[in-house]
């Protein structure tokens, strides 16, 4: 087992490595930060000042070499449009972003499992028809698209969420929050179901699907025999053997949360840290796009990561597997 979770590690971070390599490389594409920082009566010396100061003029392997070692120390670099640590600017950027992701979160799996049971267990019924049907629209329509159709119903015609910002705030010792202020609140619905809605459809269906397989298998038809009652058969029998498919996607769609969140901010003007990476990609603010990409593809890989382990965790014969591969 030990074995296995050192491997995984490694791997982990050898894509680590691989993805910085790339993003790194594509910022090479986007432009040139010091058009943007200096300005039309800028002299040839004042570029290439700017470039030494910056390390523009070093090459690639180089610079990729001082931003890895620095990323590792927590040191982003500083930012080219705002002059301050890439770090610190984050740190205010990220409550926003990880609030609204574990709450689009918490919305996904919980009404995604439990109407996924449900549609299972009442196929043939008429509020399962209903939900499934229904369920197409978040698997079809795109983000923005739901973001904007939300606004226009919830706040241009009834007047009853905001459409943009954040809401008022409580600091509670560098980490802001708008759980505490009802604004706060009232501003979480719309962006948090705007970014959750895909996750929950997807959810839904993959659990009904996986659930209506198990409950044709032989050792359920067994249970059913042997007298148990229909709650014992679908949640202590039939939930627990459907959650192994169901913790790769819901890991993978917790981390998409994350990525996807670039788009709800930007429809809802929400000041987390993907709109600053948008903002960022506009004034060509290498060192915020590097910092965010690689911070998402850490989170992507451990989430990956966390779900490889579960794996070993819920279905038993995951361990001899990994026993007998070391």
């Amino acid at each position: 087992m030990l074995a296995y979770i050192l491997r995984r590690i490694f791997q982990s971070a050898i894509v680590l490595l691989v993805v910085g390599l790339v993003a790194f490389s594509l910022f090479r594409f986007v432009g040139d930060p010091i058009d943007n920082m200096l300005g039309q009566e800028r002299t040839q010396a004042d570029v290439e000042r700017l470039r030494e100061t910056l390390g523009l003029n070093e090459p690639f392997v180089v610079q990729y070499a001082k931003f890895l070692g620095q990323a590792v120390q927590g040191n982003f670099g500083m930012s080219y449009r705002q002059g301050r640590p890439v770090a610190e600017i984050l740190m205010e950027r990220a409550p926003a972003t990880l609030e609204l992701a574990a709450v689009s979160g918490v919305l996904a799996l919980s009404f995604g499992i439990g109407l996924g049971v449900f549609t299972a267990i009442r196929r043939d019924g008429f509020a399962a028809n209903a939900i499934m049907t229904l369920s197409l629209i978040g698997v079809s329509l795109p983000t923005f698209l739901i973001g904007i159709l939300l606004i226009y119903l919830f706040s241009v015609e009834l007047g009853w969420l905001p459409s943009f910002g954040r809401g008022e705030v409580v600091d509670l010792g560098g980490w802001t929050t708008g759980f505490l202020t009802p604004s706060g609140l009232q501003a979480l619905i719309l962006p948090s179901i705007t970014l959750g809605l895909y996750q929950m459809t997807l959810i839904m269906r993959l659990v009904r699907s996986e659930m209506l397989e198990v409950l044709r298998t032989d050792y359920i038809r067994f249970a059913r025999a042997r007298g148990l009652r229909d709650r014992a058969v679908h949640f202590r029998h039939a939930l627990k053997n459907t959650m192994v498919p169901v913790i790769t996607v819901t890991g993978l769609q917790l981390g998409s949360i994350i990525a996807f969140a670039i788009i709800t901010e930007t429809v809802f003007q929400w000041p987390g840290v993907g709109l600053l990476f948008i903002n960022a990609i506009q004034f060509v603010d290498i060192p915020v796009m590097a910092a965010y990409l690689m911070l998402i593809s850490v989170m992507f890989v451990g989430i990956n990561l966390i779900v490889d382990l579960l794996y070993v965790m819920v279905d038993p014969r995951l361990r001899g597997d990994s026993a007998r591969g070391h």
